[in-house]
């Protein structure tokens, strides 16, 4: 009888240092936690080691206009690149547009989308993730540098505001303003000249495009 006890009293207490030893393992590690249909679904972000290609099917005025191909690098950005990867598996981007494509005195900026309703204002129903640039205290060499392709989250004022939106830069010219400053995690390897197409839709004084431009299809594809 006494033998039977002290079997479950051991057996309770292994249990609970086994339950300890899990919790402590898993918060060592980043997670990223991304909404979808079926409820938010948590991603550890070591999962996701390898670059990531995504091809994005492009459409303006019910015409097809190409595809271009982002490669994205979880080495540098790996919760952006997690949120990311889970919003174009979840077919998140399908049919949203890029709703602001901008231009300044130093030539063309940035063609900003991935926002549900267009209008480029933050959705409170969104999860935010962390913003991985130095200014918020990450190292993140690819973030220092937005030249021509980089791709890079779009934010509010608050560092960690980042949801769905991104933007892709045009040119070298604006690292002064977006350097260290906004979490970039991936580039344009194929297909910029789509991108670039962009810039020929006749837009109003916010830079919203008078043409929808409409992610059709956002995939990954094999590298």
């Amino acid at each position: 009888m006494k033998k039977s006890i002290i079997f479950k009293i051991l057996c309770i207490a292994l249990s609970a240092i086994t339950v300890c030893l899990c919790l402590s393992a898993c918060g060592d590690k980043d997670i990223a936690i991304i909404g979808g249909a079926d409820g938010p679904t948590k991603i550890i972000v070591g999962e996701i080691t390898d670059t990531v290609k995504v091809r994005f099917d492009m459409e303006c005025g019910g015409k097809d206009i190409g595809s271009f191909t982002m490669m994205l690098y979880p080495e540098y950005a790996p919760i952006t690149v997690a949120n990311f990867v889970g919003l174009v598996q979840e077919g998140f981007y399908d049919g949203v547009t890029f709703h602001r494509i901008a231009e300044g005195k130093l030539g063309p900026f940035v063609a900003q989308g991935g926002d549900p309703d267009g209008d480029g204002r933050t959705n409170p129903g969104q999860k935010q993730i962390k913003g991985e640039f130095a200014a918020n205290g990450v190292d993140n060499p690819l973030a220092d540098s937005h030249v021509r392709g980089v791709v890079s989250m779009a934010r509010t004022n608050d560092y960690n505001s980042a949801s769905s939106q991104f933007f892709i830069c045009y040119n070298d010219n604006y690292g002064a303003s977006l350097d260290g400053r906004y979490a970039a995690f991936g580039k344009v390897i194929e297909g910029m000249k789509v991108v670039d197409s962009f810039l020929e839709v006749e837009r109003d004084a916010n830079d919203k495009p008078l043409t929808d431009i409409i992610i059709t299809k956002a995939e990954i594809i094999e590298n």
